[in-house]
């Protein structure tokens, strides 16, 4: 048997230290602070790359805030045109790339004029003003949805300037018409079209199906159940898609240029309504959890701001039933780490990103908005008994 010195087990036992100090180290430390209070049902935050916050909330408002004052008018008003019951409403805005140039903004609701269909629109601004005029609005798309659930209702230009379009399944319960596989239809799918094509809009030349007949041209991905939420990493340009699940399974998704996620046929890794043959070359998440962890997963955001350091590089969710916060870091092949962060009293409906890369949570219940800042939670003050 080999002898140990007294120097070499000195640095036997310093690494295995350092080693195990590497494994426990604590997670980045943030809470949440309440920034905007009063809103109706808030489900969305972005910027249009000024210092300005915009927030859409469902009934079919988007509210401006400036200096961190919630003004009283709201930004846009389309309420008269919005069908906002359940998981209807203005789900989303998005600001051109160009918009200081342009004023040219999207937004995605769902209406019943004359039927229950999503519409995706264009309206035009003053890019310094702080109020849009309906009369500006012009329609770009719309898609029928046959039931009132599962609308998806995420756009956002991505970091190709192309406008990306989340739209769920078409609602009911394990895609009745099993229309997320169906080539044809662009409910359950990851959509890309080109804005700056006016006619309404145009199809990139890129788009993975565009030679294909059977496909509809628009499709960028497919096969997803109700993509709620999604992002784009702005300094890596992955794309993150929080995918709702049925009965048992949510999950995390890379975006992939002709991905099949495999909606019907799988929910997160595993079978869910097979169709008897084998299909090759479906797309597994990167992350699921179980419905006894959580119920509806909240798509977010890669934290690249510069108030939480500790905090960059992090991918962060959360989950609409449970409130629970967590994020992952992904290496662009797998993640590398992952941890709960807090869970917080309220319904996380969905996150947003300021100009510097700050992020905030919409709490949907309570019409709040919050913002993820530095340092532990603040401990309540203890009463005093004497009082």
């Amino acid at each position: 048997m080999r002898k140990v010195t007294c120097g070499r087990l000195f640095l036997i036992t310093f690494v295995i230290a350092a080693l195990s100090s590497l494994s426990q180290a604590a997670p980045p430390q943030f809470h949440l602070e309440k920034i905007a209070t009063g809103l109706e049902r808030p489900l969305f935050v972005t910027h249009d790359n000024t210092p300005r916050l915009f927030i859409v909330e469902q009934p079919g408002r988007i509210r401006v805030m400036r200096d961190r004052q919630l003004l009283e008018t709201p930004y846009l008003d389309i309420v008269n045109q919005v069908e906002s019951h359940g998981e209807c409403g203005l789900l989303s805005v998005a600001f051109h790339p160009n918009f200081a140039k342009n004023g040219l903004l999207y937004v995605d609701y769902t209406t019943k004029h004359p039927n229950l269909h999503t519409v995706i629109s264009e309206f035009r601004a003053d890019p310094k003003s702080d109020t849009v005029d309906p009369k500006t609005e012009r329609i770009l798309l719309t898609i029928d949805q046959p039931y009132p659930n599962h609308n998806g209702g995420q756009i956002v230009f991505g970091p190709d300037k192309m406008l990306y379009i989340g739209m769920g399944d078409g609602g009911a319960g394990g895609d009745p018409g099993n229309r997320a596989q169906n080539p044809k239809e662009l409910l359950g799918k990851i959509l890309r079209i080109d804005v700056n094509q006016r006619t309404p809009y145009g199809i990139p030349k890129d788009n993975p199906f565009v030679k294909d007949p059977n496909f509809r041209p628009e499709i960028w991905a497919l096969g997803m159940r109700n993509p709620w939420r999604f992002s784009f990493d702005r300094k890596t340009g992955i794309g993150y898609i929080g995918d709702v699940g049925q009965n048992i399974w949510e999950e995390i998704d890379i975006l992939k240029r002709g991905g099949n996620y495999g909606w019907r046929l799988r929910e997160g890794f595993h079978d869910f309504k097979s169709d008897g043959t084998i299909h090759a070359g479906l797309i597994d998440p990167i992350k699921e959890y179980n419905h006894t962890v959580g119920l509806s997963v909240t798509g977010g955001y890669v934290y690249r701001g510069k108030a939480i350091p500790d905090l960059v590089g992090w991918y962060v969710y959360a989950d609409y039933a449970k409130g629970q916060l967590w994020g992952v870091k992904y290496d662009g092949k797998q993640i590398t780490d992952e941890t709960q962060f807090m869970t917080m009293k309220g319904q996380p409906a969905g996150f947003g990103e300021d100009v510097a890369g700050e992020l905030y949570v919409c709490d949907h219940g309570h019409g709040t908005v919050l913002k993820i800042v530095p340092g532990e939670s603040p401990k309540p003050e203890a009463r005093n008994p004497n009082q």
